[in-house]
């Protein structure tokens, strides 16, 4: 059964749907997951995401139905502080899918959405070492608003690594004040 999203009405590039998450995908996105740079979290934060932020949850589907990649976030900060944004808590597309454009195209729909919810801006984390992934953000048109001190646990008793918070400004920010870098890095507990 497909799901619609209300503000996107499900459409095929290139022989891809690209769809609303459902519950049944959890099943699915092993093949997306195993990436080692992926983030994965338990199927409690998954849902919950689902529950409390359906639209910003997509994702991309071969024709054979196998999921190709997924992007998960949410609306959050503050409209008074010119802080209200959209956050992409995860991106990612399996290996055998890379290079197609999905993780592009998953972005701005991303984008559109928060354009929609009236945000100021799209922030992400990404691991510092993730050169590939900040390239990409880079190109499209994201820049680095702050370094994250020891933002990712490690394990296997290696140290913790750090994170840039990039940004995109939207167009309700016609200052482009929510890209103004930081001086200095901050720690995790600094972020609101």
């Amino acid at each position: 059964m497909r799901v619609p999203l209300p503000f996107l009405h499900e459409c095929t590039v290139k022989m891809t749907t690209l769809r609303a998450f459902t519950c049944d995908d959890l099943f699915k996105f092993n093949n997306i997951n195993l990436d080692p740079l992926t983030e994965t979290y338990g199927i409690p934060f998954y849902l919950q995401y689902l529950a409390h932020w359906p639209e910003y949850f997509i994702v991309a589907e071969a024709p054979g139905g196998e999921l190709m990649g997924y992007i998960m976030g949410k609306a959050e900060g503050s409209v008074a502080r010119e802080e209200w944004h959209g956050h992409v808590t995860a991106l990612s597309v399996a290996p055998e899918f890379r290079r197609l454009g999905l993780a592009a195209k998953l972005m701005e729909l991303l984008e559109e959405i928060s354009e929609r919810k009236g945000g100021f801006f799209v922030d992400l984390f990404v691991r510092v070492s993730n050169q590939v992934a900040v390239n990409m953000y880079k190109q499209l048109g994201y820049s680095v608003y702050r370094t994250v001190i020891e933002y990712y646990s490690a394990s296997n008793g290696e140290p913790d690594e750090d994170a840039y918070d990039m940004r995109k400004a939207l167009s309700r920010d016609t200052e482009k004040k929510s890209i103004i870098p930081l001086p200095h890095p901050v720690r995790p507990e600094d972020i609101e």
